[in-house]
């Protein structure tokens, strides 16, 4: 059955590829950018399937009431899904990087989803039904080195899905966290790093190492997202690879093979972790 989609973050990468995705299976989608005239020449295939371009900066206060009128004018007060994929990554040493640049970090990439979140969920309510898909990144549950700011946020965004999850199943709505792996999208290319340069004492340390890391390997990632997008599709519709999944109630959707061994070996360092500290943890009761 055709449902009305929201897509943040729609002029490139993942944001694109899920859009003409959903617009192929016969949704509509509401793709927003920043610029749309740009977003729009950029995309022209979204706008040539039906795609209705929104102007969004999710770090506009305004953006819930931005999205409202969004959904009342072009969709009849109906929305069945709601992706929060707009972020960006800032990369480099902690210390370098200055007040404003780790506010606008988490301004986008938290702040940004709960506003969007405000103007959808009452929608959703009212239905009592709907999806919510937060993306998030593989540096949501694994924090790499030269990531620690980037990664604070992703886990910010993981830590607050996980609530959502729970808090909004009584209204009958469902929530995902999207969690690729490395793509060949923009990403690696539109990393953004502190004004003040790298620290020379980071120099030749494992912050170095990953930042030369990613932009060697900018253009050769092993992830199509256009099979990602294609794949998040399946799982929002309960078809194709997903049939079946979205009866149990899963909230992860772990994207690429680099991603699966990722989460792996962060699953079995915690409980290697965890089963250190059992007599610890049990050592501080009253009792």
């Amino acid at each position: 059955m055709p449902q009305t989609w929201l897509i943040t973050g729609t002029s490139s990468g993942l944001g694109a590829s899920l859009a003409l995705a959903a617009l192929r299976a016969g949704h509509r989608v509401l793709a927003t950018a920043r610029n749309t005239s740009t977003a729009s020449t950029l995309q022209p295939e979204i706008t040539s399937l039906g795609g209705i371009w929104i102007p969004l900066d999710v770090n506009d206060p305004d953006t819930p009431t931005i999205i409202q009128n969004a959904i009342n004018t072009h969709a009849d007060g109906v929305i069945d899904v709601v992706v929060n994929n707009a972020g960006y990554s800032l990369l480099g040493s902690i210390e370098d990087m200055s007040e404003a640049e780790i506010e606008s970090q988490f301004n986008t990439n938290v702040h940004g989803p709960i506003r969007v979140l405000k103007g959808v969920l009452p929608f959703m309510r009212k239905k009592r039904a709907g999806t919510v898909v937060n993306v998030s990144s593989s540096a949501g549950v694994d924090g790499a080195p030269g990531c620690a700011v980037y990664a604070g946020s992703k886990f910010a965004l993981e830590g607050m899905t996980e609530s959502l999850s729970k808090e909004l199943h009584p209204f009958g709505i469902r929530v995902l966290l999207i969690e690729p792996g490395y793509f060949r999208t923009k990403f690696f290319s539109a990393f953004v790093a502190p004004a003040a340069g790298l620290n020379e004492d980071y120099v030749g340390t494992p912050v170095e190492a990953a930042l030369k890391l990613i932009k060697a390997k900018d253009g050769s990632q092993e992830g199509d997202p256009e099979k990602a997008a294609q794949r998040i599709l399946e799982v929002v519709d309960g078809n194709g690879m997903a049939s079946g999944i979205a009866e149990k109630g899963f909230l992860r959707v772990v994207l690429g093979p680099d991603c699966w061994k990722r989460f792996s070996g962060k699953i079995e360092g915690v409980r290697e972790n965890l089963e250190a500290m059992r007599e610890i943890a049990h050592s501080t009761s009253f009792q």
